[in-house]
């Protein structure tokens, strides 16, 4: 693995453990040639999927694009972080093991929409509102609305 301080191609590893969900190993290596140390993490790709968006682009599948779409709308929210793993490596499994090598953007937002809707209403709020593309305070008003009607029941 290249050093990412000096580039050089020569690393060790000095530590290895999977990480607390058990869907990746965490591996801490050294760099032979400046010492840096660094951290890095392995996990099982099942297959290439590619990831349909609006206007028919396409690209691959990016685990570290909805990890940072969740945090942003969870972000100080106080939710456990292993549970935000958790539903990041569950909607991963779901995209990979769709047996579909194209998922459209729409179907994984969907994923997320409903995940965080377990996890904690404004997240889902927040999350929403980027997604649906909200314009107005009413668009959220409606929307909250139909949360609080939903939790009632």
């Amino acid at each position: 693995m290249r050093c990412p301080f000096c580039a050089h191609d020569d690393t060790q590893v000095k530590d290895s453990r999977p990480t607390e969900d058990n869907a990746s190993i965490r591996r801490r290596r050294q760099c032979s040639s400046c010492g840096a140390r660094f951290t890095t993490f392995e996990r099982v790709q099942l297959r290439e999927v590619v990831v349909v968006k609006s206007g028919d682009r396409r690209e691959p599948f990016d685990r570290s694009k909805l990890e940072q779409s969740i945090a942003l709308a969870s972000r100080k929210r106080g939710i456990d972080q292993e549970r935000l793993d958790q539903l990041i490596s569950g909607i991963q499994r779901q995209v990979e093991t769709s047996g579909e090598a194209e998922v459209p953007s729409a179907h994984i937002g969907e994923l997320v929409m409903e995940g965080l809707r377990q996890i904690d209403s404004v997240a889902y709020i927040r999350f929403a509102s980027v997604y649906r593309d909200f314009s107005e305070a009413r668009d959220f008003e409606e929307f909250a609305s139909t949360v609080q009607q939903a939790a009632k029941e």
